[in-house]
């Protein structure tokens, strides 16, 4: 039988052989054993760092600090594997809060150069040098004179690994990635002066102030350009017990090659999928290939990072990632809506006598335009029927319906054009209550940029059903659930409108304690004997609301008042759209749920539950009958939908309310198979 197919023998390799293993994946390129020693000086506290680099960092790297040094006594160990002042037992891993815990840079680093380690510590009278090589001491320590501090030089970097060399980019490359973690680290620890030179000139590359601002340290390492358009933005999540700081460019400034500094509990970090978000955010600003400059900071508790994932710890994992990103991203989003301030544009000038008109050979093939491109619609256009609303029967079905639904015949008003104006005119109040205006900023922080983006610009296209209708946006098909989005539109016109809401007029006005026995009859307000008499219920939710009825009628327009007979009736509803009128049928439990549901004790919570009430109210439309379908239909294209372009600032939450059905892009392809 063949040897070919027998079993190889299983052999230990040598612990040389292992340890240069280990080493070849933690120390992959000069850049990784600075990043290394840098967190190693900054773990000993120490407030002065200089780098010195010969030959992009292959021939000589020497880091020096004045930090607290090592100590004479650790000399002997401390190149050797997993020897740490961090760490005793696994457990500690969850709790880490230092940069350098597993006892790997150094060994690793004396596995593949040839390493030198002079310090000295405040106790000890004089420091040491030492020489090691594979892990080992070579020799005792001397002593030497010194600074208090460490310095580590590394020479000839990867010569037991010619491969590694010979795989490395050119010298001024590995120094570019030298460079750019100093720079990163200089931004994030603006407290610690930070000097890189290249050996044998006498200026060096970059240098940072001790005590400085990361603003500042922008602006000397990546350029004015940049840290003139930074914003601020600081963040705490208390359900997600984290904290963002960062500063972020505006849309003003764009590059081709963005920058992304990213730092979790104080390491520097990559994260593939917020990059990804964050660039997503800026697509809807910067033009095509452009890209922003962003340096992020999370604080997470330790016990929810995994910083043991990757050898090179470049890469962490956290609990709750994609709802943190999502945070963040709401953050970002809302802090660039209103960014715009300071943007500029530049335009070409022509030259006297030149062509209006490019000469076709001048027409690049990028910037041609297919016809699974065109966008064949114009969001800006309008047609006629918007001037011409159905004609509704009894002047409006509207007040038919109030005629049947009150014992009164009590009509409501529906021609409302003229007496919105008139009474918006009267009107003009500043808000100046604190709980009011946390509720505006509130709405603009949740503000999703490219949700708005899209409804700006959307074409109205039909209407599905009582809750759906379908539009356009450039070329995708979209349907959205118009009775979610319109309960958020009529919320953020009640928070806009507030004490200054036009009024809808009721002639003549509503007996209410009528509507409320209504209500109290209907299978929505779910009353059972067991809960008590009709008449008493609806009598005591009428003193709800009458007692609360200064705060409706001041800050909302919501008349409830006594007539010349003594009675209580409802006299006028806040008027928050042009040609809107809410569903009368829905009026009497509306009234119903002002009493119980609304929180009247708490000012905060009463205006949020008013006008998340009120808001359910006004979104429902009446669809009984083939007459009110085609008064809806019209309303729904010719208020609603231009409603949402004018006001509505979507919230993150209103992404699960729409759908793309379609493309053009995928029906040419569908057109082209057949």
């Amino acid at each position: 039988m063949s040897k070919e197919f027998d079993p190889g023998i299983i052999k230990k390799l040598d612990e040389v052989v292992v340890n240069r293993i280990a080493a070849g994946e933690i120390i992959q390129r000069p850049a990784n054993a600075l990043k290394e020693l840098l967190e190693n000086s900054l773990d000993a506290k120490s407030s002065q760092i200089q780098v010195q680099v010969k030959a992009g960092g292959l021939k000589l790297l020497q880091i020096q600090d004045n930090g607290t040094g090592i100590r004479k006594d650790d000399l002997g160990i401390v190149c050797e594997r997993f020897t740490t002042s961090k760490l005793c037992k696994f457990e500690d891993l969850t709790q880490i809060a230092t940069f350098g815990f597993r006892g790997e840079a150094l060994a690793s680093i004396s596995h593949v150069a040839h390493m030198q380690i002079q310090t000295k510590t405040k106790q000890e009278p004089c420091g040491y040098k030492a020489s090691y090589a594979d892990g080992k001491l070579q020799g005792a320590p001397k002593p030497c004179a010194g600074n208090q501090g460490t310095i580590i030089t590394i020479e000839d970097l990867f010569y037991s690994m010619p491969q590694r060399r010979q795989a490395l980019k050119s010298p001024a490359e590995e120094f570019q990635k030298l460079s750019d973690v100093v720079s990163k680290y200089a931004v994030h620890n603006p407290h610690v002066g930070f000097t890189l030179k290249k050996q044998g000139e006498a200026q060096p590359a970059l240098k940072t102030p001790v005590n400085s601002s990361r603003k500042e340290n922008i602006r000397i390492i990546y350029g004015s350009a940049i840290s003139k358009e930074l914003l601020e933005l600081t963040y705490k999540d208390d359900t997600f017990k984290f904290q963002m700081d960062a500063l972020l460019t505006q849309v003003n400034y764009s590059a081709k090659k963005g920058v992304m500094l990213l730092f979790i509990n104080q390491r520097l970090v990559e994260s593939p999928a917020l990059k990804s978000s964050l660039d997503g955010i800026y697509s809807t600003y910067l033009p095509r290939g452009q890209h922003p400059f962003i340096y992020m900071s999370l604080q997470l508790p330790p016990q929810n990072l995994d910083v043991n994932v990757h050898p090179t710890k470049h890469e962490v994992h956290f609990l709750y990632q994609d709802e943190i990103i999502e945070r963040i991203k709401e953050q970002v989003e809302a802090q660039l809506l209103g960014s715009n301030a300071t943007r500029t544009f530049y335009k070409q000038l022509k030259l006297p006598g030149a062509s209006d008109v490019l000469d076709e050979t001048q027409a690049s093939d990028k910037t041609r335009l297919y016809p699974k491109d065109f966008i064949r619609t114009d969001s800006q256009e309008q047609k006629l029927d918007k001037f011409l609303a159905p004609l509704k029967q009894s002047d409006s079905g509207l007040s038919s319906a109030s005629a049947n639904s009150t014992s009164s015949g009590s009509e409501v008003n529906a021609s409302q054009d003229e007496s919105f104006r008139a009474v918006a005119a009267r009107k003009s109040k500043e808000v100046r209550l604190s709980s009011v205006l946390d509720m505006q900023q509130k709405v603009e922080r949740s503000c999703n940029v490219r949700l708005r983006s899209i409804l700006k610009q959307l074409v109205y296209v039909g209407c599905v059903d009582e809750s759906r209708a379908l539009f356009q946006h450039e070329t995708q098909l979209y349907m959205c659930n118009t009775r979610l989005f319109s309960e958020e539109l009529f919320y953020q016109r009640l928070v806009y409108e507030f004490q200054n809401c036009p009024e809808i007029c009721l002639q003549p006005a509503l007996p209410l304690q009528d509507l409320l026995v209504i209500a109290m009859d209907s299978e929505a307000a779910g009353w059972t004997p067991e809960d008590g008499d009709k008449l008493e219920l609806a009598s005591s939710a009428a003193a709800i609301l009458e007692q609360k009825a200064p705060i409706m009628r001041e800050y909302f327009s919501l008349r409830i008042s006594q007539n010349d007979n003594g009675s209580v009736v409802l006299e006028s509803l806040p008027a928050l759209l042009a040609k809107h009128m809410p569903s009368i049928t829905q009026l009497p439990l509306y009234l119903l749920r002002l009493a119980t549901e609304v929180e009247w004790e708490q000012e905060a919570q009463c205006f949020e539950s008013f006008c998340r009430e009120t808001a359910r109210y006004y979104s429902q439309l009446d669809w009984q009958d083939e007459d009110n379908g085609l008064q809806q239909k019209w309303y729904m294209e010719h208020v609603l939908f231009p409603a949402f372009k004018k006001y509505l600032l979507p919230p993150a939450r209103l992404k699960k309310q729409i759908f793309e059905l379609t493309n053009l892009s995928s029906l040419y392809k569908v057109f082209e198979r057949c």
